[in-house]
């Protein structure tokens, strides 16, 4: 009997080697940070390293917005990502499936969903994240059409 089609899991799809904020960094060095990198967002997690929210573009376009940009005091550089972070943020546990973890994407406007295991942040799962695990599972189902009597090596 052939061994069905494993449904890849966050844990299978999530990278972990992640660019994080802390609550306490200026807005401006953040947004340095993500220019740097080329990414669109991250994580911000506290001293222990539980996760406290979530810092993106748009959290960083709204310090353009307030006052905090004009503010003459420099110490302050802008604010704290602590202040423009978004404090409700959706998390999903590394055990999740790919069906469900797009259901979130198709449902939120979220790009992106932090992987947390016992209020630890493990990893962190994209839209493109998905877009490898479909390429992924396609190949192996390929493999099974035109081969049925294949057995993948344990």
């Amino acid at each position: 009997m052939r061994e069905p089609n494993r449904i890849l899991t966050a844990r299978d799809l999530m990278k972990t080697s992640l660019i994080t904020f802390r609550p306490e960094q200026t807005i401006l060095s953040a947004i340095s940070t993500l220019i740097r990198n080329g990414v669109s967002g991250g994580p911000v997690v506290d001293a222990t390293g539980e996760m406290v929210g979530m810092l993106s573009e748009l959290d960083c376009l709204r310090m353009l917005a307030s006052d905090e940009f004009y503010h003459e005091d420099q110490e302050e550089q802008g604010g704290l990502v602590g202040q423009f972070m978004t404090r409700t943020f959706r998390t999903v546990p590394p055990e999740m499936g790919i069906y469900a973890i797009s259901h979130y994407f198709l449902t939120t406007p979220v790009r992106r969903l932090p992987v947390v295991d016992r209020n630890r942040l493990v990893g962190q799962v994209s839209r493109r994240d998905l877009l490898r695990g479909m390429e992924e599972m396609s190949r192996k189902r390929l493999v099974r059409k035109r081969y049925p009597d294949y057995l993948q090596p344990a």
